[in-house]
């Protein structure tokens, strides 16, 4: 007999989307028949809701904001399926490539991620600060991450809910749960697509958010791989502390306080650095005993 295939829930987290939704849940629909078409209204002001209520979606609201990584969470809770798809619901991504990232899924990953391409950034500023992340996460978990912050993947449903408890509630969850899937030891794949214009206005500021990307990034980082954060940190305390020893030595023939401050230092980020690993692999493997 040949094997049942997996049901399948979309996921769609939206915030006054009412322009966009008709036109992609229509595709969806008449691409996936059989799949779950959830759209998760993050308090909207618009008529989002009802717009998706009227293509045959189901719908689960939100009273007020909490944002894109509430909305995924509860998208998460809500559904179910087996495979899970998220989508932005503002026109970028294309019903069409849902069919790829589902081929990497039955090619035995666990999380099948849409890359974009340069051309699909919103801005040159946009799209410098995404290399930065991009490369930044890599060194972190070890892997080429063509794309970071992408909002467009397929995921194993089971799998993707061991993590929820550490999703942040912002725009910044695909650099969470990303990073998570590497250091749990998941099959991780990425698809090239190019990202379609979105339609009306970006939710994500720039300044703001980008810090917070950063600061995701080394907090996931801390938790992932302590010591690639730790250490190196260590190392700069180390040689400005044999740097000033060198100068001050060669000037005065002394050795300094600073000097002994810097490599007290050093030392004590090293440490914990270490102890933080050892709590992280405790964590780990407390969670796959559980």
């Amino acid at each position: 007999m040949p094997e049942k295939s997996p049901s399948l829930s979309i996921i769609l987290p939206a915030k006054n989307e009412a322009a966009a939704l008709p036109e992609l849940l229509a595709h969806l629909k008449q691409s996936y028949p059989q799949a779950e078409l959830l759209v998760v209204d993050d308090g909207s002001t618009d008529d989002t809701a009802k717009v998706a209520e009227s293509h045959g979606a189901r719908v689960v609201r939100h009273p007020y904001s909490m944002g894109n990584g509430a909305a995924v969470k509860s998208g998460a809770r809500a559904a179910g399926g087996e495979i899970l798809v998220f989508m932005d619901a503002d026109g970028q991504h294309g019903a069409d490539d849902v069919a790829l990232l589902l081929d990497k899924l039955a090619a035995g990953y666990d999380m099948a991620v849409g890359a974009r391409n340069s051309h699909s950034q919103a801005s040159f500023g946009r799209n410098i600060a995404n290399r930065i992340y991009n490369r930044l996460a890599s060194w972190v978990v070890g892997h080429r991450i063509p794309d970071l912050t992408s909002g467009f993947r397929a995921v194993k449903a089971e799998q993707f809910r061991e993590f929820l408890y550490l999703l942040p509630n912002g725009f910044s969850y695909p650099t969470t749960i990303t990073m998570a899937f590497f250091r749990a030891g998941y099959g991780v794949a990425y698809v090239p697509i190019t990202a379609a214009k979105r339609i009306g206005k970006s939710h994500i500021s720039p300044t703001r958010d980008g810090v917070r990307f950063l600061l995701i990034i080394f907090k996931v980082g801390t938790l992932y791989s302590p010591l690639k954060i730790f250490f190196p940190i260590s190392v700069l305390f180390f040689l400005l502390g044999l740097g000033r020893y060198i100068y001050t030595f060669n000037i005065n023939h002394q050795f300094t306080i600073m000097s002994a401050l810097m490599f007290i230092t050093s030392v004590l980020v090293f440490l914990i650095g270490l102890l933080s690993e050892q709590i992280t692999n405790l964590l780990y493997s407390s969670r796959e005993r559980n």
